[in-house]
């Protein structure tokens, strides 16, 4: 169902690259920063570190090297994520209380695997390859979900920072928006394919392709901009509940929300934080980290919708996305004929079609070549720190 690299040169080189990007990314962290836990969503970001690299232990090495000796045999404890097939883990909510291992034994173990992943693959024969392949793709996938996780949750730490301190780091991404012409695309009723095609690679959530009927709809061009959403904020949008779902109005009172997540307002403006620091809000920028009720909420209340997930994946071709993850008004849920693969790896997607919403497209922090149209993100419905936006739409 997916291409497979069987050249040893050429996954070495892919899975060589995916591994220093992810310590790129953690240039410019102080000691401290590796390992605060400020909300139960957020890891620390030596938590990703070793994350992605028991993946690869645990799902490459191990089964298939015969005289391999782990690192540690705590991190089997320590790293893995919600594996249930691979047993006792660390409770999510409790990354933060971490101190051992430390920061440098954790790099030293990202350096041990890496050693021994090199050398399978300098030794393997094109049977093992043909084997291997496919989970260290897999792999590779995965470690590039973290990366973008990584930047968000570098950005949640240091912006529940009383300092709001700058993140300086070389890897970056370009944070220049393209804003084409505020319009709306029409798109007829009819039947579209909707689901991934060919043999390169995707999740298993992606499968299968399938034909869906959609009645005539439009889509909006461009994303909602912080101008329009600071229009929803002074209409009084955070008070009025003719605009909200009754869970999303429970959430706004319950946590007291009046604004996407890092906006502060001081002394009669709002201020934005970013990775340059508290800055004033730029007007023609894609607002970011709201969530999907605070989306649904503005999207009634401007009179219009969130566009479904199919109606999103019909018109992307002729969209401009990528700047931010776009909530969708499609709860997750399996496609036709999906089944779960076998084992721990069919725990990655299957098990959490429920209580979460679908966002498609992708984020200017996505790693590269980690995007596609077909792409299913989700998150639950009250998550924000995410680089999540808004695209709206009508029938």
């Amino acid at each position: 169902m997916m291409e497979t690299i069987t050249q040893g040169p050429v996954l070495r080189e892919r899975y060589g690259q995916v591994r220093r990007l992810t310590v790129n990314i953690c240039q410019g962290l102080e000691t401290e920063d590796f390992v605060v836990q400020p909300a139960p969503d957020v890891s620390p970001p030596k938590w990703h570190l070793g994350h992605t690299t028991w993946f690869f232990e645990t799902f490459v090495l191990k089964p298939h090297c015969a005289d391999y000796q782990l690192f540690s045999k705590d991190f089997d404890y320590v790293f893995n994520s919600y594996y249930e097939t691979l047993g006792r883990r660390v409770v999510r909510t409790e990354r933060g209380n971490l101190s051992r291992p430390t920061v440098q034994e954790i790099f030293r173990y990202r350096d041990y695997v890496d050693e021994r992943l090199y050398q399978l693959l300098d030794l393997a024969s094109a049977d093992l390859l043909t084997e291997i392949s496919p989970v260290i793709e897999l792999g590779i996938n995965h470690e590039q979900q973290h990366q973008e996780l990584l930047w968000t949750d570098i950005k949640y730490i240091l912006g529940n920072n009383a300092l709001f301190p700058r993140f300086v780091n070389p890897q970056h991404p370009s944070t220049t928006f393209r804003n084409p012409d505020d319009d709306f695309l029409q798109i007829d009723r009819g039947n579209y394919e909707i689901g991934h095609i060919g043999s390169a690679f995707c999740w298993d959530n992606e499968r299968n392709r399938h034909t869906v009927y959609l009645e005539r709809f439009e889509i909006s061009t461009t994303l909602v901009t912080n101008k329009g959403y600071r229009e929803f904020i002074d209409s009084g949008g955070y008070s009025d509940f003719r605009h909200w779902h009754s869970d999303g109005w429970a959430w706004v009172k319950a946590q007291q929300i009046q604004a996407p997540l890092y906006w502060h307002y001081w002394e009669g403006d709002w201020l934005n934080y970013t990775f340059d620091g508290l800055r004033p809000i730029d007007p023609q920028e894609p607002v970011c980290h709201v969530s999907y009720y605070e989306a649904y909420a503005y999207a009634s209340w401007i009179g219009l919708r969130l566009p479904t997930e199919f109606e999103w994946e019909v018109a992307a071709p002729e969209m401009h996305w990528g700047q931010r993850w776009e909530w969708t008004g499609s709860a997750y849920l399996p496609y036709p004929g999906y089944v779960k693969p076998a084992g721990a790896l069919g725990e990655y997607n299957g098990k959490f079609m429920v209580n979460q919403q679908i966002l498609r497209g992708a984020s200017t922090y996505t790693s590269p070549g980690h995007s596609r149209i077909t792409y299913r993100n989700f998150f639950q419905p009250q998550a924000r720190w995410q680089f999540s936006g808004i695209r709206t739409a009508r029938s």
